[in-house]
């Protein structure tokens, strides 16, 4: 028997987290929808999580990944002989288990209970997940096709704080593809594709936590340089991001091995003061670069940040008031430079993407800091 949950915003937030996957299923009816949790079962969930998040295992706080399918959906798993009650006790006892990335305790009700039946590394389409990320702060995710090797999130909840996410944003049609990717817009998932190797970048920026800028400018042109402070001190040759198969029977996992040490290493040459640039179409051009007000442009007065959340409304602020002189930079450089976007990773753990809306006629901050969790 589920026992009434005692975290408020687990209440609050249960009914909009049902409707959004029954939407799902109802849109994508091909993923199926037995295993999609009705209101009981969400709040149960998520009131369990979060009083696990509290607790402490030999003095490390938990970080935990749970997933709720039945046995018979989550492919190649490791299923328990005997299954454990979902308990914080038993959550927290078992974290250590699912701290790598990617894998995930599997939850599933039997005869009115709820319990932990194993491990697995395949998540269901449109199943939901429930990542505990630190004391307090818990992130809804869903299994969505368009984005590789991200899941796609629903709502955030810290403490008595709760964002839904808005994947419908209002800003969609005129954004970058990060922004389409991490709602789960994109097409076809591939770690190639250009929005999916922007999401790794972002993850990448954010890993050292000391902060970040990264200039994504067009290839072949050198315009940007306008906007940058001479000389450079790590100007380099353009280089791929994207190993190159010489070997067409190449296996897919040695491809992808390679793609993450170059997205890793580019996140490393963010860390360094200074911008990192790389083209469109993914090619390292410098890091450490400074950014400058170009001859031919204006100072950027203002701009407008918007949040895919729902209840969100646009900010129309003055460049001043943004942020620190990153984020003035990044907002000084798309001003300029119209056809690039800056993304910028705060020490504070905020995720800007500054974009040119040709709608509104100025730059546009997407803060997107709660889609990357």
């Amino acid at each position: 028997m589920i026992s009434e949950p005692t975290y408020l915003a687990a209440k609050i937030v249960s009914q909009r987290i049902a409707a959004h996957f029954e939407k799902q299923v109802a849109q994508h009816p091909d993923g199926g929808g037995r295993h999609i949790p009705d209101i009981p079962v969400i709040e149960a969930i998520i009131d369990t999580a979060f009083w696990a998040s509290l607790r402490r295992e030999e003095g490390y706080e938990p970080k935990i990944s749970m997933v709720f399918v039945p046995p018979d959906m989550a492919g190649s798993s490791l299923v328990f002989r005997h299954t454990q009650r979902f308990t914080p006790y038993h959550l927290v006892k078992l974290s250590p288990a699912v701290v790598q990335p990617g894998i995930h305790l599997c939850v599933w009700m039997d005869e009115g209970n709820l319990h932990i039946w194993g491990t697995t590394y395949e998540v269901p389409l449109h199943s939901m997940v429930v990542e505990v990320v630190e004391a307090g702060l818990l992130v809804v995710k869903q299994k969505q096709r368009g984005l590789a090797g991200k899941l796609v999130n629903v709502a955030v909840l810290k403490g008595n704080q709760i964002k839904v996410i808005d994947g419908n944003h209002w800003g969609l049609t005129d954004s970058p593809g990060i922004l389409a990717a991490l709602l789960g817009h994109s097409g076809p998932p591939s770690v190639d594709e250009p929005e999916n190797l922007l999401v790794q970048l972002a993850l990448a920026l954010r890993s050292h936590g000391r902060g970040a800028l990264l200039l994504v400018v067009p290839p072949n042109s050198s315009a940007w340089l306008h906007s940058i402070v001479k000389p450079i001190n790590y100007l380099v040759e353009p280089h791929s991001l994207i190993p190159a198969v010489s070997d067409a029977a190449m296996p897919d996992i040695e491809h992808k091995e390679k793609l993450r040490k170059m997205i890793n290493a580019v996140g490393g040459y963010s860390a360094i003061d200074g911008a990192t640039v790389i083209t469109h179409d993914h090619h390292l051009l410098a890091f450490g670069a400074k950014v400058a007000r170009s001859p031919h442009a204006l100072p950027v007065a203002q701009l407008m940040i918007t949040e895919p959340i729902a209840g969100s409304t646009m900010q129309l602020l003055d460049a001043t008031s943004i942020g620190g002189t990153r984020h003035l930079a990044a907002a000084q450089f798309v001003n300029d430079q119209r056809d690039s976007i800056a993304m910028v990773a705060s020490q504070d753990g905020t995720f800007t993407v500054c974009s040119w809306s040709e709608k509104q006629q100025m730059v546009h901050g997407h803060r997107i800091d709660t889609l990357l969790m």
